[in-house]
């Protein structure tokens, strides 16, 4: 039996999702940009959709726009709000972006690029335990900043970020504030309004839907460049022909969401708390990384000393258990985790890590057959290993 524990990768479809979303490929095939019935029911599909995604945040469904995923829906935010200042007098001289050095790359990479454009951007370092502090974001506005933009949980780390207060922090420097909910949504309640953000993005595929669609809440009177230019489609801030069963299923997947977070909550934060406490006890040398309580509840971090991250994925793959390394390849040389050294680690150490993360499909039986392989897995490396440990430090 394989076993996926890859979740804030991606999640497989649910099938309620995938039934709502399947008559919209051929029966209801109509370009909700259309006037005639097919059209127009296309159009409901998507206003429906509309309606699900606005309730899961707390929003208007007028505030929701479409897009192709997260990242789309984070270059949107932050290059809209930047395109937006060029034309505006009042914020024209605006161009200070403050952001965190552990975003993801939808994020991070959108900042560096603006930095190439003479946008000048403050990367705030986080804690050791990967959460940031609001008084540093504080500490780095200045008159000419235009926008802060801050994930409201790691991908790699499951750490949670101070949101609500980051937020009151802009809303009194009257500075934009976008998050990044990816992989908050479905797992934390959110409220637009109590975190005071101005822009906040998801992903369908995150959430048991589609891979391909996405959704950015923009509060209203927030203005925003669309990136793209061509016809009128939500209300001309996304052009282009909606994917209307990409949509229907990502608005599914928000009301299975809102309706199974309590649930999912208890039950998959027990499987993942046995899970590392049962490692933690089996596997010598082994530490969590990241906050313990201040995060989602289904992701854990574990560095292995002494045994390769990217060779312990592969053999655990080989063994029929899925998950995944926060190191990226890059010119065929594996590159550290910038999450992980940003909370402090070496090299070595942010290559010897590991993310587990854990979904709603997840079973016990699971949990029990990786616990069951994966102390093996990381002897053997070891013994393999020109730095095997000798001995083991205090955890």
């Amino acid at each position: 039996m394989r076993v996926y524990l890859d979740y804030n990768a991606t999640t497989p479809v649910d099938q309620s999702v995938l039934a709502v979303m399947v008559p919209y490929f051929a029966q209801n095939f109509g370009n909700a940009g259309s006037i005639h019935s097919d059209g127009q029911r296309a159009r409901s599909a998507v206003d429906a959709a509309r309606e699900s995604v606005a309730a899961l945040l707390g929003a208007k469904p007028a505030e929701i726009v479409f897009t192709s995923g997260g990242t789309e829906a984070d270059n949107l935010a932050i290059f809209g709000i930047i395109g937006s200042a060029s034309g505006a007098a009042e914020h024209a001289a605006k161009k200070h972006v403050i952001t965190t050095a552990i975003e993801h790359h939808a994020v991070l990479n959108v900042c560096e690029e603006l930095a190439r454009r003479g946008v000048d951007v403050t990367f705030v370092p986080v804690s050791s335990s990967g959460v940031v502090d609001p008084e540093d974001i504080r500490r780095a506005l200045r008159p000419e900043t235009l926008l802060i933009t801050v994930m409201h949980a790691n991908n790699e780390l499951g750490t949670i970020q101070p949101i609500e207060e980051i937020g009151r922090i802009a809303k009194a420097a009257d500075v934009y504030f976008h998050c990044d909910a990816v992989q908050s949504a479905g797992k934390l309640p959110l409220d637009v309004d109590l975190l005071a953000v101005d822009l906040l993005s998801i992903s369908a595929h995150k959430i048991y839907g589609p891979k391909g669609v996405g959704a950015l809440y923009v509060r209203s009177g927030t203005p925003l460049e669309p990136l793209f230019r061509g016809g009128h489609a939500e209300r001309d801030r996304r052009p282009g022909t909606e994917n209307v069963a990409g949509i229907v299923g990502c608005g599914k997947a928000a009301e299975l969401a809102a309706q199974q977070m309590a649930g999912d909550t208890g039950r998959i934060g027990a499987l993942r708390d046995r899970f590392e406490q049962a490692t933690c006890g089996m596997v010598p040398a082994v530490k969590v990384n990241g906050d313990r309580c201040r995060r989602v509840w289904n992701t854990v971090n574990f560095t292995f000393s002494g045994a390769g991250g990217e060779a312990l994925v592969i053999a655990l793959d080989l063994q029929g258990i899925e998950c995944s390394t926060g190191a990226a390849c890059s010119s065929g040389a594996v590159e550290p985790s910038h999450v992980l050294k940003a909370i402090g680690l070496s090299d070595d150490e942010a290559r010897s890590s590991v993310r587990i993360s854990l979904g709603r499909f997840t079973t016990s039986a699971e949990v029990d057959q990786a616990i069951g392989v994966l102390s093996g897995v990381v002897e053997r490396l070891r013994a393999l290993s020109p730095h095997a440990v000798s001995e083991v430090p205090a955890r």
